[in-house]
């Protein structure tokens, strides 16, 4: 009995070895290229971490917050910034959790991420901001123009999440699977199978690009760095992501911004037609354009489109 026992744990603990070596292994040559360090990058001090942006141009402030899920960062909006900087001050960050800025092991939920963004335009801008911000990440950005409207002054949204999905809240298998993507070794093993160039690859060809041919392989590249940044960290906005805490109703706040507001669709997004006439029922000032043969990134796909579309809504008075 006593052999078998040892030989059970002597098993076990070989295995566990091992799948700790294959996590970093396969982190290191995630992140063994640094693509996203560079001169340009500079780290406020917040209070749950630093968070990495960059700053370019002059002009009226316009604050760039990428989407919530995996391996997103500022990069994407690599395209669009330089032609932005001639007429706005351009700002683009790294959420919490996300790209370059910290990984605390947390609970990442929307009302962490509004009181970051306004603490970012209050201690960092120090003016009323326009806010351009992607998908997922929409909802926060509407609680902060709700919460802080003297801090913002318009807000553009790009293919922004469904109302309904918005309101999916944790249950317990979602909990559980947060629960369990956050233990050690298994957890991060977990994350590894789920994230990483295959499934990016794939997630870009079905879901991010109309065209799948005008996907550059350093765009993957890059999402797998920003995925794997932090080390084993990088998980845990994952698994508040695949847990729904960062889902939340933001009807109320929907009905009364008070905000200009340009809502940006990719015309082969999945629904967002229907989407986006669902918040204009909520709020009937809400205007709305569609970008021609692109999905759920048309700043990567079509990036003069986004400007083009950025630059008439911010310049009209």
């Amino acid at each position: 009995m006593n052999k078998k026992l040892t030989t059970t744990i002597f098993l076990s603990s070989s295995s566990i070895a091992t799948i700790h070596m294959i996590n970093r292994i396969h982190t290191s040559l995630c992140t063994v290229k640094n693509l996203l360090g560079n001169s340009e990058n500079h780290y406020y001090e917040w209070r749950f971490g630093k968070i990495r942006y960059q700053k370019k141009g002059s002009g009226i402030p316009l604050l760039l917050i990428h989407d919530l899920t995996a391996g997103s960062s500022n990069y994407e909006y690599h395209r669009i910034i330089n032609n932005l900087t001639e007429k706005h001050e351009v700002y683009s960050i790294d959420l919490l959790g996300y790209g370059l800025s910290d990984k605390p092991s947390i609970t990442y939920t929307n009302n962490l991420y509004e009181q970051l963004i306004s603490d970012f335009i209050m201690n960092v801008i120090k003016r009323k901001t326009s806010i351009v911000v992607t998908g997922e990440s929409v909802p926060f950005a509407m609680l902060t123009c709700h919460n802080h409207p003297e801090i913002v002054n318009k807000l553009i949204c790009i293919n922004p999440q469904n109302l309904y999905l918005q309101n999916q809240i944790p249950s317990k298998q979602t909990k559980l699977m947060k629960l369990f993507l956050e233990t050690p070794i298994i957890g991060t093993f977990t994350y590894h199978v789920l994230i990483n160039r295959c499934t990016l690859e794939k997630i870009f060809r079905e879901q991010y690009f109309y065209h799948s041919d005008e996907i550059k392989e350093k765009y993957i590249l890059n999402y797998l760095e920003a995925s794997y940044a932090g080390k084993y960290n990088s998980k845990f906005a994952f698994a508040s992501y695949v847990g729904k805490y960062m889902n939340m109703n933001i009807l109320h706040e929907l009905k009364e911004i008070n905000h200009s507001i340009l809502m940006i669709g990719g015309e082969k997004e999945q629904d967002i037609k229907t989407t986006i006439d669902n918040y204009k029922y909520y709020n009937a000032a809400i205007e709305e354009v569609y970008i021609p043969e692109t999905k759920h990134l048309p700043q990567l796909e079509a990036p003069d489109e986004i400007i083009e579309q950025i630059s008439i809504f911010l310049c009209e008075q």
